[in-house]
């Protein structure tokens, strides 16, 4: 399996080369050069399979001959060991057609470790084989940072920096991040957005002479390799339901767009998917893009579901390069009108492709509210803040002549978002017990303006 840029700058590279570089040389994002196909019977044999033995079926074909089978396997299995739950992402069923896939049963209590238990992994294997060492650079919105720092402490062969914006993250995503105090582990809090965060990120991947001093790679999801390990959950989802041959419906708390690209790419390779419910907060330019074919930039805002509050979704341009018919250089104007003036106006064609496999909605914050809330009185389980969002675009959404079961995503353990979930029911969730004493762990972070040089020289001082 090779891999080209959405920009199409360069050669076609291995699946190891795109995971250690995370961005192509042109600044574009690798796609796989072609789409695996899972045919309705290879489904029904998949549909027997343990999690861990799916991940491999669906992941082969996408790693190919980078990686030995048997190795693969053996990293598959160490990442999905490291969870409370035995089905890594179980299905809990709400009514007659609604469920909820759990992807926070990881060691950081949210969908990110998923991916990145085995990135982590991925990272370790190949760098040990070649001897080398990279410097990790990661932009969170609160997730993402710990569960890579997770992945990644302790490890040999690479350091990590993360950067958050200062005081935007739950006090609960922090605490995951700031505690974690071995010392190829570096937090950085910047003055700013998370759009700043992955602009700062972006401008240092984009300074080749950095780069390569630095070694820079990346774990966010403009790496393929983070996008690669959420495909298998649709497929799990999928056919644990027995929907080998008939769709199912996907509703995805979406900020940057990978985890519900994920889902994208699922039906790509064969799984019959049907509507894919962007559900956003109200930094909803996702849902804007969709309603009127303009994609603009606006400012964020601070809410309750923090791991939403972008404006610059960096995995639209993966789907912006199928939905213009893989051709580059329409995705190169897309990116350059959004750097140039912060939009761009979609082709009608790529409108309307993108149309017949997204729906979205946006939940405002009293909506989010009053969804934790009813979520609690119908059934009596908490929620959190983004899993609600996706919970009532779900209810929006969902139609009443059409018999298709309809999955939300449930991204992140309530527990992670207390003080929401308290305000909506009256009760406080509480972290497993490995997390009872997070709050008197030592914190260690630094807090740096929003400068491209600031931070390439905080970095320089610490690989």
């Amino acid at each position: 399996m090779n891999y080209i840029s959405t920009r199409g700058g360069g050669s076609p590279v291995d699946f190891e080369t795109a995971l250690l570089t995370g961005l192509a040389g042109d600044g574009g994002l690798y796609v796989p050069e072609s789409w695996p196909q899972f045919s309705t019977a290879e489904l029904t044999r998949l549909a027997r399979l343990d999690y861990a033995e799916l991940a491999f079926e669906v992941m082969a074909p996408l790693v190919g001959d980078a990686i030995p089978s048997a190795r693969l396997q053996s990293l598959i299995d160490a990442a999905y060991d490291s969870f409370d739950h035995k089905a890594v992402t179980p299905l809990v069923q709400l009514d007659r057609r609604n469920w909820l896939l759990e992807l926070f049963h990881g060691p950081t209590l949210a969908f990110k470790d998923v991916a990145l238990q085995l990135v982590g992994r991925l990272f370790d294997d190949v760098l040990t084989r070649r001897k080398a060492r990279v410097t990790i650079l990661v932009a969170t919105s609160g997730d993402t940072g710990s569960a890579a720092i997770h992945a990644i402490a302790g490890r040999a062969a690479a350091d990590i920096f993360v950067l958050h914006p200062h005081g935007r993250t739950s006090d609960i995503q922090r605490l995951q991040m700031t505690t974690v105090t071995e010392p190829n582990v570096h937090n950085i809090a910047i003055e700013g957005t998370f759009d700043d965060c992955q602009a700062l990120v972006k401008a240092m991947f984009n300074d080749s002479d950095f780069r390569d001093k630095a070694r820079l790679s990346g774990m966010n999801s403009i790496n393929w390799a983070r996008v690669m390990p959420q495909i298998v959950y649709y497929f799990h989802a999928a056919l644990s339901l027995g929907r080998e041959s008939r769709p199912t419906d996907f509703s995805v708390p979406t900020g940057n767009f990978g985890d519900i690209y994920a889902g994208f790419a699922a039906k790509r390779m064969g799984l019959p998917v049907g509507q894919l419910i962007i559900a956003t907060n109200v930094n909803d330019i996702l849902a804007r893009t969709l309603a009127t074919g303009r994609y603009a930039v606006g400012e964020v805002s601070q809410t309750i579901s923090p791991s939403m509050d972008i404006q610059i979704s960096s995995n639209f341009e993966r789907l912006l390069f199928d939905a213009a018919g893989r051709d580059p250089a329409a995705g190169r104007r897309y990116m350059d009108g959004l750097s140039q003036s912060g939009a761009f106006t979609l082709s009608e064609a790529a409108h309307q492709a993108i149309c017949e496999d997204f729906a979205a909605c946006r939940i405002d914050e009293a909506e989010t509210r009053a969804e934790i809330a009813q979520s609690y009185r119908e059934t009596g389980m908490l929620i959190d803040p983004h899993s609600a969002v996706g919970r009532a675009a779900a209810r929006r959404q969902i139609q009443p002549d059409r018999e298709t079961p309809m999955v939300t995503l449930a991204t992140a353990h309530p527990g992670k978002f207390p003080d929401a979930v308290q305000e909506a029911t009256g009760q406080t969730p509480a972290l497993p017990e490995r997390y009872a004493d997070l709050r008197e762990r030592e914190e260690r972070y630094e807090i740096l303006p929003n400068d491209l040089q600031a931070v390439e020289s905080f970095i320089k001082a610490r690989i």
